[in-house]
């Protein structure tokens, strides 16, 4: 086979080898880009899911403590009222509110814990507020005692709603700090294909690496010696490797030159003699 033909097959030929290097440097940045998607829609789906849940057990605490307040200053009210006896009136209370946020509760926290906790509160809450309606029967009777009534039958309700409001507080307490833990958890979760994406990544560098060297950069040194020796020695140019692609190629068309070259010298040498 003439040069010619060999530079001519090289040229039909000669995106094979850019081919391998785009191919090899295209798996990695596709695995790169396919964990790092992974990572970014599993961190996003994750965050939103959680943060809405932190935030509405941020915002039950804050109701529970806002019930907590109304029904401590109702009851204190009450004992101010049985302090004066010339104003035997029931104290205003915002019923609507307390049961319609107390509601919310069981609906805005996700945790079955807290339901039964919040219909606690509403049954203490019911009893209690009946209870607070005697008042002005208590205070215009002759025969009951107002101090006794309120510390023997309105107290110990009253003891009861606030310590059913202590657990139902304790309980969304809980359930933030569970999901506070599966907020972080989720987060090294949503870290792990970017974590084997990049170890991914590395390996295949390493193979691209070695690649590189194996099938071209050693075999360019070679074809270097292989040329500092024939020009430099004389020496033949016998440099050999295994390769289907363009350096392959290549390096039959130096060998297929050099041998020619030595041909020609030697014909040379041959007329000068004669």
């Amino acid at each position: 086979m003439s040069v010619r033909k060999i530079l001519k097959s090289a040229r039909s030929k000669r995106l094979s080898m850019r081919a391998k290097l785009i191919l090899s440097l295209s798996a990695i940045a596709v695995t790169l880009l396919v964990s790092s998607v992974i990572s970014v829609l599993e961190y996003t789906s994750m965050s939103n899911y959680v943060s809405e849940l932190i935030a509405d057990d941020i915002s039950s605490i804050n109701v529970a403590a806002r019930l907590a307040d109304m029904s401590n200053t109702y009851n204190l009210e009450i004992l101010e009222v049985i302090g004066d006896d010339l104003s035997p009136r029931v104290p205003d209370f915002d019923d609507g509110y307390f049961k319609s946020h107390c509601d919310s509760l069981r609906i805005s926290v996700a945790s079955n814990q807290v339901r039964p906790l919040a219909d606690s509160v509403m049954y203490s809450y019911s009893a209690y507020m009946l209870t607070s309606l005697e008042l002005e029967d208590v205070m215009q009777s002759d025969f009951i005692d107002t101090r006794t009534w309120y510390f023997d039958r309105l107290q110990p309700r009253f003891d009861r709603l606030r310590g059913d409001l202590d657990q139902l507080t304790r309980s969304i307490y809980n359930d933030l700090e569970r999901n506070s833990a599966t907020f972080e958890r989720g987060f090294y979760r949503s870290i792990i294909p970017g974590i084997v994406a990049v170890g991914v990544g590395l390996l295949l560098v390493v193979m691209l690496l070695f690649f590189l060297l194996a099938f071209y950069v050693n075999p360019l040194y070679r074809m270097l010696d292989g040329l500092n020796a024939y020009r430099s020695q004389d020496k033949k140019y016998t440099v050999k490797f295994d390769g289907d692609d363009q350096l392959s190629q290549l390096n039959d068309g130096i060998t297929e030159l050099a041998n020619e070259n030595r041909q020609f010298r030697s014909r040379i040498k041959t007329l000068g003699k004669k």
